[in-house]
């Protein structure tokens, strides 16, 4: 494992949930971290802005850097990446966090909705990963992070989870793939994680009801994988879309029980989150 302390973490969305977990663990290493996001005012149900988490980060011992700022605007990513290098020094770590979720069916979605996932989604990821090449190159440990799933192609998993969201966070995952394998030379990893269970986050408490959250994990889990991918020599793997309790298992971890949001929930009575299933 390397160090992250000094390291500088550029993190899309983080001003929640998620992105903001992995943001404050890295900070308690001594990181430094921006986030581009849009949030600037709490929303009734979604509490939390980019500047709360800001402050969550350097609370936790770590260097905010917090941009207002629209993944979907290549000004505004290159401005943002500018701004980072300039406070920073260079860039290590690209976390593509930012999402869209829309469940609606495929005979029933509008294309204005269809392209505003497209737009955050896949292209947000493309934009901003490329956008630090130049500086992930001249990183001693780069990393590439985005928060996407394994792809599965068999019929069963359209019919669960509607198309156009499913293009979206697939294209997601073909970013890593294709930008592994370009930036192998480079010595920049590039890599997918996904959540086993889902995850109780404020967004994730808007969709399910409470005993569906009550059979959720933390999202500790998904942090704690997170910093263990980012943690490790670039060159041990990339290419990968990794299962956040598959990463930790392979660290030693047992005890899932502790990330649960009702550790009295038998393993296999977890919600599973989208395109997952118990392994065999």
């Amino acid at each position: 494992m390397t160090s992250l302390k000094g390291k500088t973490l550029v993190i899309s969305g983080g001003s929640r949930g998620i992105g903001e977990a992995i943001a404050v663990h890295a900070a308690r290493e001594g990181a430094n971290i921006a986030l581009i996001a849009k949030t600037t005012e709490p929303h009734p149900q979604l509490p939390g802005t980019i500047f709360t988490a800001a402050e969550a980060i350097e609370q936790a011992g770590g260097s905010a850097l917090p941009i207002v700022g629209d993944i979907r605007d290549d000004e505004q990513v290159r401005s943002a990446v500018a701004a980072v290098v300039e406070r920073f020094g260079g860039i290590d770590v690209v976390v593509n966090n930012a999402s869209a979720l829309n469940l609606t069916p495929s005979d029933a979605i509008d294309m204005k909705r269809y392209d505003l996932m497209q737009d955050i989604n896949a292209r947000g990821a493309f934009s901003l990963s490329t956008a630090c090449i130049p500086h992930l190159r001249a990183s001693s440990n780069a990393h590439i992070l985005t928060l996407s799933p394994p792809i599965r192609l068999e019929p069963k998993w359209f019919l669960e989870v509607p198309t156009a969201y499913t293009i979206s966070k697939f294209a997601m995952s073909l970013v890593t793939i294709g930008l592994a394998s370009e930036l192998a030379a480079d010595g920049i990893a590039a890599n997918s994680l996904w959540p086993r269970t889902t995850i109780d986050t404020a967004a994730v408490r808007n969709i399910l009801d409470p005993e569906m959250v009550s059979r959720s994990r933390t999202v500790e889990i998904m942090a704690d994988a997170a910093i263990s991918i980012i943690s490790k020599p670039a060159s041990v793997a990339t290419g990968q879309c990794y299962v956040d309790e598959e990463v930790l298992a392979a660290d030693g971890v047992t005890d899932f029980a502790a990330y649960q949001v009702d550790p009295s929930v038998d393993l296999h009575d977890l919600e599973l989150d989208f395109w997952m299933e118990w392994p065999r």
